[in-house]
């Protein structure tokens, strides 16, 4: 099933105010979160600081010490964290990130930075060659109600970043590229670059430049509305997903687009496919894509989730057994028709070399620099503000990185991040990691660590 690498949406607030904010991550762990000081960069080999003492010092400690522990009983869960905690996130969740991060041992205590303002603090600990940061905020009866992980910037080499990108997953590729300014992906460093791979969500940057192109050529608004179809609405795992929606619900073209980019939701990805056209969003791939040929014809969420887990595999040996031509018509007349409903996920892969959507680095790079340019057009701004909803938290932030466009995606299988990232002073970077494994489902972990490498990837281009 399409989605996002596993994003969870929760409210939080920062220091001194009551607003709410929802907090969007490529990790699962991300709950009611404080914003607290500034991680001190490359701190590594630096003495083994203190913990703090007081209830939030002790419960950092207690973390570190769980973290190889996991998976954590109800009562040690009950013992430690705040009941609105998991109002927001499962247990078992929570737990399926701990348990992969402790594969690698009990994580090494890099720094620490409490807040004086409030019952929180910022760490970065290393966990097993992964650095991460730790955002801790704790309760008045110092239970843990907010906890953040995200990639913490590191000091590491081209050969370091490689080997850690290679331990995670069979298949793996990436690139980092600073864009030209005349709007090319010039590389600065390739792990199996050319090689397509399935993306996941991100598809769905071929599908906002196709929308593009038709608000630029006058035949779609931004503002014009789109009703919620029962046979448009697909599934995911996204609170706010138009697919919980009453049908008859209207939304503007660029609601549903900020949707489908920011929480990745893939009835707003079917919405925009079925407004601008199936044969626009193959003209937008063959534009972008050397690899245009494997997304022929292009699919929709809700025929990859129908082929993967609809009498399976019957339908989808069927559907792989005809040409383009024929499996255009084969979805039209014996797919598109079934019901969603009753169709059971499964965890383990399901034709992902096979039923997807496929690129590689090299062509979401030029997804990503084409869509830069086509935000620079007239009338054509808001594709920024679009991409720039959801930053992934991928450690990038100001004064260094200005401006961050992000696009992820995950399935059993599948997990893939893609960052758009400017500097203060004007130059553009894109750093695109896929992993795949079509025999195993990828951990929950395997996010945070993907993004360490994207953060670490970043820091040495912009060198």
């Amino acid at each position: 099933m399409c989605r996002s690498p596993k994003v969870v949406a929760v409210i939080g607030r920062r220091r001194g105010s009551a607003v709410g904010r929802v907090v969007l991550a490529p990790l699962l762990v991300v709950v009611v979160s404080w914003a607290g000081g500034a991680v001190p960069a490359g701190a590594t080999g630096r003495p083994v600081p203190s913990i703090p003492a007081g209830p939030v010092g002790a419960q950092l400690a207690w973390f570190l010490g769980a973290v190889g522990s996991a998976p954590l009983s109800t009562p040690v869960i009950d013992a430690h964290f705040d009941s609105r905690f998991f109002a927001a996130v499962d247990p078992q969740q929570l737990n399926a990130v701990l348990d992969g991060l402790s594969a690698s041992g009990a994580p090494t205590l890099v720094s620490v930075a409490p807040d004086p303002f409030t019952s929180s603090l910022v760490a970065v600990a290393d966990f097993g060659g992964t650095p991460l940061e730790v955002q801790m905020a704790v309760d008045g009866s110092g239970l843990i109600e907010g906890l953040e992980l995200t990639p913490a910037s590191t000091s590491e080499t081209w050969a370091q970043v490689d080997s850690r990108l290679a331990s995670l997953a069979p298949g793996v590729g990436l690139l980092a590229a600073r864009l030209g300014r005349d709007g090319t992906c010039v590389p600065i460093h390739e792990v199996h670059a050319s090689t397509p791979r399935p993306t996941a969500s991100m598809f769905k940057l071929f599908v906002l430049g196709a929308l593009a192109e038709q608000i630029a050529a006058g035949r779609v608004r931004w503002d014009q509305e789109l009703t919620v179809e029962p046979s448009l609405q697909s599934r995911g795992s996204i609170a706010g997903s138009l697919q919980y929606s009453p049908a008859g619900t209207r939304v503007t073209v660029r609601e549903a687009a900020t949707k489908m980019i920011s929480i990745s939701d893939n009835t707003a990805a079917d919405m925009l496919i079925h407004l601008v056209g199936r044969s626009a969003v193959e003209a937008q791939v063959r534009r972008w894509s050397a690899h245009a040929a494997l997304d022929d014809p292009f699919l929709t969420t809700r025929e990859v989730i129908l082929l993967h887990y609809s009498d399976f595999p019957s339908l989808a040996r069927r559907y792989l057994s005809l040409s383009p031509a024929g499996r255009q018509a084969f979805l039209t007349s014996t797919v598109d028709p079934l019901p969603l409903a009753g169709v059971v996920g499964s965890s383990q892969p399901r034709d992902i070399a096979s039923i997807e959507w496929f690129a590689s680095p090299d062509d979401l790079c030029r997804a990503f620099a084409g869509l830069q340019s086509l935000a620079s057009r007239p009338g054509l701004g808001p594709i920024a503000g679009v991409l720039s909803v959801n930053h992934g938290d991928s450690g990038l932030e100001a004064p260094q990185w200005q401006s961050v466009w992000f696009k992820g995606g995950s399935e059993p299988g599948v997990l893939t991040l893609g960052y758009r990232a400017r500097t203060a002073q004007g130059q553009s970077y894109v750093v695109v990691a896929m992993a795949e494994d079509p025999d195993a489902a990828i951990p929950e972990s395997t996010t945070l660590r993907l993004a360490a490498v994207v953060n670490a990837a970043f820091g040495l281009a912009h060198r």
